[in-house]
């Protein structure tokens, strides 16, 4: 009895993960790209889990005190590249500069956003 309760539970876990990977490699069949989502102002966290995991990521403090990321919920993204909406392929590694949150973005970062 407990054996079938381990295949079943497996078996629910495995489609569990098909459908989450499913979900995010949500790509475009003729170019072979997906849409890069628009982090600005949003939280990191929210950059690790809406990216494709196989996606080369460049994460940087950019409020010139050249601080470790090393928890992301504390973080809030500042600046990405390449800007929402472009495509992204498996070749493209996405930029994302961050600020601790509750911290203002500095100023020549905000100027090169507009």
């Amino acid at each position: 009895m407990r054996r079938a309760a381990v295949l079943v539970g497996g078996a629910v876990l495995a489609l569990a993960a098909f459908a989450a990977s499913s979900a995010e490699e949500a790509v475009d069949d003729e170019a072979g790209t997906r849409p890069m989502p628009d982090f600005l102002d949003g939280g990191l966290w929210q950059v690790f889990t809406h990216l494709d995991r196989r996606t080369r990521l460049d994460v940087h403090d950019v409020s010139g005190r050249d601080r470790r990321v090393l928890w992301p919920p504390r973080w809030q993204v500042s600046t990405q590249y390449p800007a929402a909406g472009t495509g992204l392929d498996r070749r493209t590694t996405v930029t994302i500069g961050v600020v601790r949150k509750g911290e203002t973005c500095p100023p020549r970062v905000r100027d090169a956003r507009r």
